[in-house]
């Protein structure tokens, strides 16, 4: 296990980006994906794209970012890339329902956002745990797949 305590900076920064861009040549850039409330946490156990089993154990002070840097040695980085927000997309079938679907999700304080008349709901627990709480808007037709 390679334990990564500095981060060396993000691919934003040109210099570090042309830095990587050759190693990557030379095979020598992993990824690591983490899901964005991984992308909160300090101390942590992950994998690389390559099988590389890691601790990232960073100061209080640093923040992971997707496109952060770290150096396992001189011919291997590692990058941090945020995992894709899953969403569930719904329709309400009236203005009625609306307001009851908007409701109902605020009470269960999750995090939306809104695409004309589809409510994104993102995802953070599998989908079917979303699924079976709105099953009696979904049952009743207030409420749609979008």
């Amino acid at each position: 296990m390679i334990t990564l305590t500095q981060i060396a900076g993000s691919l934003a920064d040109s210099e570090l980006a042309h830095r990587l861009h050759e190693m990557e040549h030379a095979g020598g850039v992993e990824e690591v994906v983490l899901g964005k409330q991984d992308m909160q946490r300090h101390r942590l156990r992950a994998t690389t794209n390559r099988g590389t089993p890691i601790a990232i154990a960073i100061a209080r002070d640093q923040q992971l970012t997707n496109g952060t840097v770290f150096f396992a040695d001189p011919a291997r980085a590692i990058v941090v890339r945020v995992e894709e927000q899953e969403w569930l997309a719904l329709r309400a079938t009236s203005a009625a329902a609306a307001l009851e679907l908007g409701y109902f999700a605020g009470n269960m304080h999750w995090k939306v956002k809104f695409d004309g008349d589809v409510l994104r709901i993102a995802l953070e627990a599998p989908r079917q745990h979303y699924l079976d709480r709105l099953t009696h808007l979904m049952q009743s037709g207030k409420t749609v797949n979008a």
